[in-house]
C-alpha cells in the first residue's frame, strides 16, 4: 500500500487493546509528554532528558510523521482514566543504516507505568496494525544494550535480535556510550505463525 493511500486511510485512527487506547497526538497532550521526557529515569538510555521546548518540538515531529505517514509512535492512553502513560507504535526509521529503509517499534512510558505489561500489550496492537492493515513485510526495533527492559519486550513479542544487524547509531559522536545499538527483527510471517 502506498503512503498517499496510508494517510487518508489512517488519519486519525485509534485503537484500542484490553486496558489501552493508541491515538493521534493532540495539542493539549503536551503537558503530559512534557512530563514523561523529563524524567531522568524514564530517558536514562537517551543522550539527553527534554525541556518543555524539546517536548513541544516532538509532539510537532510525532503530529508531522501522523500526518505524512499514516501513523506514529501514538498517544498512549488508559482506558481506566484516559491518562496518557506514553507512546508506543510506528515509525519510519529516519537515519542512515544498513537496514533502512525500515519502520521501526518503539515505545516509553512513564515510570508509575513500568513493569504492568502496559508496553507489551500497546506493542502487540501495534504490530497487528503494522501486519494486519500497513501490510509492512517486517518491523524492526533497537535500544541500547543496556536497556533490559526494551529489549526484553521485543523478545516477548517474538522479535529475533539480528546479531550481524548490531549498529551503531550515526546520530551520536564516535565513542559516545550510546552509539552502540542492538538490533531486532520480526516478518508478518514470523508474527501471524507465533
Amino acid at each position: 500500500m502506498n503512503d498517499s493511500r496510508i494517510r487518508a486511510q489512517y488519519m486519525t485512527v485509534t485503537m484500542s487493546s484490553e486496558r489501552l487506547i493508541l491515538r493521534p497526538w493532540h495539542d493539549d497532550d503536551l503537558d503530559a509528554l512534557a512530563a514523561l521526557c523529563a524524567d531522568p529515569e524514564v530517558m536514562a538510555h537517551f543522550p539527553s532528558v527534554l525541556d518543555r521546548s524539546g517536548s513541544a518540538d516532538l509532539l510537532a515531529r510525532l503530529q508531522a510523521h501522523q500526518a505524512e505517514h499514516g501513523f506514529t509512535f501514538w498517544a498512549l492512553q488508559r482506558q481506566l482514566d484516559d491518562q496518557v502513560i506514553g507512546f508506543t507504535g510506528l515509525a519510519r526509521v529516519s537515519f542512515d543504516a544498513p537496514f533502512v529503509p525500515a519502520v521501526e517499534i518503539g515505545w516509553r512510558l512513564a515510570r508509575p507505568f513500568w513493569g504492568q505489561g502496559y508496553a507489551l500489550e500497546a506493542a502487540q496492537r501495534a504490530l497487528c496494525f503494522a501486519f494486519d492493515e500497513l501490510a509492512l513485510a517486517e518491523v524492526v526495533s533497537f535500544t541500547v544494550p543496556a536497556n533490559h527492559r526494551s529489549w526484553g519486550v521485543m523478545q516477548r513479542l517474538g522479535m529475533r535480535r539480528d546479531l550481524a544487524g548490531d549498529f551503531e547509531h550515526p546520530s551520536l559522536p564516535e565513542g559516545h556510550p550510546l552509539r552502540p545499538h542492538l538490533l531486532y527483527r520480526i516478518a508478518r510471517e514470523a508474527w501471524h505463525g507465533r
